[in-house]
C-alpha cells in the first residue's frame, strides 16, 4: 500500500446524538497541499481536531493514521504572552541548537530581528507568521492549519497566502487546511474536498499553474463549482 502522510477510514463524531461526522475517508499522499471546504458546522474543525489528537471521542469501525511530526497552526496564534517570540517558537522543541533553528525559522517568515519581541508587540498577521515560525521549525510531515488566516484584514491575508506556499514549497510537507473562503482555497491548494453531511462530498484536484489568477477563466471554474457544491448560487 502507497504510505500516506494523512488516512482517515470511517470516521464518526458526534455531539448530543447527531452526527458531525459520518463516516469520513480521506488519503493524503505525502508533500500534497489540500483545502476542505464545508458550510458552517459542517464539521470542517471538528475533522481537524480529530486528525490533530485533540479529540479522544471519535468514533468508527476504520482507522485515523498520522504522522509522528504533526504541526497545527490555529486561528488565534496561541502565542504565550508572557514569553518573547524565539522563546514561544522553541518552546518544547529538542534536537540540535534549538535557539539558532528557531532563528532562522523567525527569519524564513520575515521577522528576523525581532526575537526579543513580546507578543503584544506584534501585529496579527506577524503573530500568525511567528505560529507559523512555530510549526515549520519542527519539520512537519503533515502541517494542520485551521482557518489561520481568518481573523486577518483582507490585503494582510493576501500577504500571507503568499508566504505560506513559499515556505510550503521550501518544506514539502503535506498540509490539510481547514478554510471558509473558498477563493484562498482555490488560490492555495493542490486539491480541494468539500465535506457535506457528514462526509467528502467534492474531492476536487485544482490543476492550475502557479502563480494564480482569480481572473483566470480556469480558476472561475472552480470557484464557481465549488461554490455550487456548497450551495451558493451565482
Amino acid at each position: 500500500m502507497t504510505p500516506q502522510a494523512l488516512r482517515v477510514t470511517d470516521l464518526v463524531r458526534s455531539f448530543d446524538g447527531r452526527a458531525v461526522l459520518d463516516g469520513v475517508d480521506i488519503e493524503i499522499p505525502p508533500g500534497q497541499f489540500v483545502a476542505l471546504l464545508g458550510r458552517s458546522g459542517s464539521g470542517k474543525s471538528t475533522l481537524l481536531r480529530a486528525v490533530a489528537g485533540l479529540d479522544d471521542e471519535v468514533a468508527g469501525s476504520g482507522v485515523l493514521e498520522v504522522p509522528e511530526q504533526l504541526s497545527v497552526v490555529f486561528q488565534d496564534s496561541r502565542l504565550l504572552p508572557w514569553a518573547r517570540v524565539l522563546d514561544n517558537v522553541v518552546l518544547g522543541l529538542g534536537g540540535t541548537d534549538p535557539r539558532g533553528r528557531g532563528r532562522a525559522a523567525l527569519a524564513e517568515v520575515g521577522l528576523a530581528g525581532r526575537e526579543r519581541a513580546w507578543p503584544n508587540e506584534l501585529s496579527g498577521g506577524e503573530q500568525q507568521r511567528v505560529a507559523l515560525a512555530r510549526s515549520l521549525v519542527r519539520e512537519p510531515a503533515l502541517l494542520l492549519a485551521d482557518e489561520p488566516f481568518g481573523a486577518l484584514d483582507a490585503l494582510t491575508r493576501i500577504r500571507m497566502h503568499r508566504l505560506l506556499r513559499d515556505l510550503y514549497d521550501r518544506h514539502r510537507p503535506a498540509v490539510l487546511l481547514v478554510t471558509h473562503d473558498v477563493e484562498e482555497a482555490v488560490t492555495l491548494a493542490d486539491r480541494v474536498l468539500v465535506l457535506d453531511a457528514g462526509r467528502v462530498a467534492v474531492d476536487r484536484p485544482i490543476p492550475l499553474d502557479r502563480p494564480r489568477h482569480a481572473a483566470d477563466p480556469r480558476f472561475v471554474a472552480h470557484r464557481e463549482s465549488l461554490l455550487s457544491a456548497l450551495g451558493v448560487d451565482r
